[in-house]
């Protein structure tokens, strides 16, 4: 979920579609006692914390657990049976994320591999208003080795973790744009979501595996 001190951080997942023939309590946040150094930390399905959670939460305020950074490009994947490619019939996606369990407390907070986890911490020295933005970013369509494409707009989510009720942080949406805005983080807060991905299966394009890459920015004042 978190990470180091920088205006930007990046995290990108690639989804994958295979096709054959022709193809009571509130949404997760929590707020954080302001404390130096100024921190970020973003993560979209994989991420790192060494030696524990961010709580508990030492007498200077720093988190147990120091955030590192993974590299691993988590995918979300779907595999179209031939007798229903292009029937309107949406098909759930799956994820080979292995990140189920916050790094807030350790809560398993995702069910997997039907979910892919998002969310971080944007932390202060001092209170204030500001707010990080996460912005997804991605090309029109995905694409094979034979260069048919796939529009990413047959791409959408629902989003929702274990014990969560009301508004979400990072809300259900589709890809239908090539940049967009996909939730954000209040100043010294700690936000997180589950995105559970659909396949629309609308069209029917060439029998081939489609995969594209979109990449998610967490930006901060």
């Amino acid at each position: 979920m978190r990470r180091g001190s920088a205006h930007g951080v990046r995290r990108a997942f690639c989804a994958v579609l295979l096709t054959a023939a022709s193809h009571g309590s509130f949404a997760y946040n929590v707020t954080l006692t302001p404390a130096s150094p100024k921190m970020i930390y973003f993560q979209v399905g994989n991420g790192l914390f060494t030696g524990g959670n961010y709580t508990p939460i030492k007498g200077n305020g720093q988190p147990t657990g120091t955030p590192g950074t993974n590299t691993t490009i988590n995918k979300v994947t779907v595999s179209v049976p031939a007798g229903v490619v292009g029937n309107g019939t949406a098909q759930a996606m799956t994820t080979d994320s292995a990140a189920a369990n916050s790094y807030w407390d350790g809560y398993l907070f995702c069910n997997l591999p039907a979910q892919l986890y998002i969310g971080g911490f944007y932390r202060t020295t001092a209170a204030g208003t500001n707010t990080a933005t996460v912005t997804a970013t991605l090309a029109a369509s995905l694409t094979d080795a034979a260069g048919d494409t796939l529009p990413f707009s047959q791409i959408s989510w629902t989003t929702g973790g274990n014990g969560d009720a009301g508004a979400e942080p990072f809300p259900a949406g589709s890809f239908n744009a090539t940049t967009l805005t996909v939730g954000s983080i209040g100043q010294n807060h700690w936000d997180e979501s589950c995105w559970t991905f659909s396949y629309a299966n609308t069209v029917v394009p060439a029998a081939g595996t489609y995969t594209g890459r979109v990449t998610y920015t967490l930006s901060a004042p």
